[in-house]
């Protein structure tokens, strides 16, 4: 009989699935790869989806892509709803963003990632469209002091005392959107520092949760799928992330009404992910504060990843090297020699 389940007994040999998904992430990456710097993100985007798809349905797993490309993004594939995986495996809820960051990747910027996490089937949130949420992700030293609730001043000094650090020296990311022009204000006035990021707050979430980062917390309002995808990492790494829903327009506050959700309340780790045994898995597109991107060396793809499972708490940092002539499929045949020496 086939084991449906994503635990094992404590008989059982342990099988990390994340290892097989990081496979998925190298190829996205890879795919991604070749469009950094060339302005043009759809068809980066698209490359990357492709190739994400193509991997997915190798991995040995019964998904239901529950956080994909979906509404917000118009994409044609790895739409939520999805069946993916090869159907023979354990049956999960799948979260995937072929391309955290695709302006990043089109401009060469920072921080722009392949990511892919999965969890037991019904544990990821369902957000029914409410596209953006006010978060707040701090690492496992301060998780229990703050609250989204507390002013902006409040969890800055707690996070502090915490850290032990001083409230100068603290580095909080916010993405650069007007709509933060008075969160920035009042993060400074309390004596902190700001890190802006273009896109791409999969990567500062897990910046902010994980030690030997230059960032200690994140603010501000970015993507709901982003932060149930960030919640999948932070359930290994420790840490928090605390988010509340934040409709953009009245239809979609309706909507979240319509669906049951409380707009007052404040989402945790354990809200946005119900299970302890989930996977997660991301490559780099470009370089950034926790991966490197992706590197060519003459007939070499070199790709660096970072591989998490929540159930042992274990994190993987995966460098790999790649035979470009046999990634020609995803990368053109005709653009592989120009890119690759």
């Amino acid at each position: 009989m086939l084991n449906r389940n994503l635990a094992v007994s404590a008989t059982q040999p342990d099988r990390n699935l994340a290892l097989e998904l990081v496979r998925v992430t190298e190829a996205a990456a890879i795919a991604a790869g070749h469009w950094v710097g060339y302005g043009d993100k759809n068809t980066a985007d698209g490359a990357a989806v492709d190739a994400m798809r193509a991997f997915m349905d190798t991995v040995r797993m019964n998904g239901v892509v529950v956080i994909g490309e979906g509404e917000k993004d118009e994409a044609p594939m790895l739409f939520n709803g999805e069946n993916v995986g090869d159907g023979t495996g354990p049956e999960v809820d799948v979260a995937v963003d072929p391309i955290d960051g695709t302006r990043l990747t089109a401009m060469g910027y920072p921080n722009a990632l392949s990511v892919f996490a999965v969890a037991e089937r019904g544990a990821m949130f369902d957000p029914s469209a409410v596209f953006y949420m006010d978060k707040m992700v701090v690492g496992p030293e301060a998780a229990d002091f703050v609250d989204l609730r507390l002013p902006i001043k409040q969890n800055i000094h707690l996070v502090s005392k915490a850290l032990n650090k001083p409230v100068s020296q603290l580095n909080v990311c916010v993405l650069e959107r007007p709509r933060h022009e008075k969160l920035v204000q009042e993060i400074r006035a309390a004596g902190a520092r700001v890190k802006f990021i273009m896109d791409g707050d999969v990567a500062g979430g897990i910046a902010a949760a994980r030690g030997g980062t230059d960032v200690d917390m994140l603010l501000g309002i970015g993507g709901t799928p982003e932060g149930i995808i960030t919640a999948c990492a932070i359930k290994a790494l420790g840490g928090v992330i605390q988010g509340r829903l934040a409709p953009k327009d009245e239809a979609e506050r309706q909507k979240a009404l319509d669906a049951g959700h409380d707009l007052d309340a404040v989402l945790t780790t354990d809200d946005l992910v119900k299970s302890d045994n989930c996977y997660f898995a991301a490559t780099g597109i470009t370089d950034g504060d926790l991966l490197r991107g992706v590197r060519y060396y003459n007939d070499r793809v070199v790709t660096q990843s970072m591989v998490m499972r929540s159930k042992s708490g274990t994190v993987r940092v995966v460098e790999a090297e790649h035979q470009a002539r046999k990634w020609e499929q995803w990368i053109g045949p005709d653009v592989a020699p120009t890119r690759l020496g």
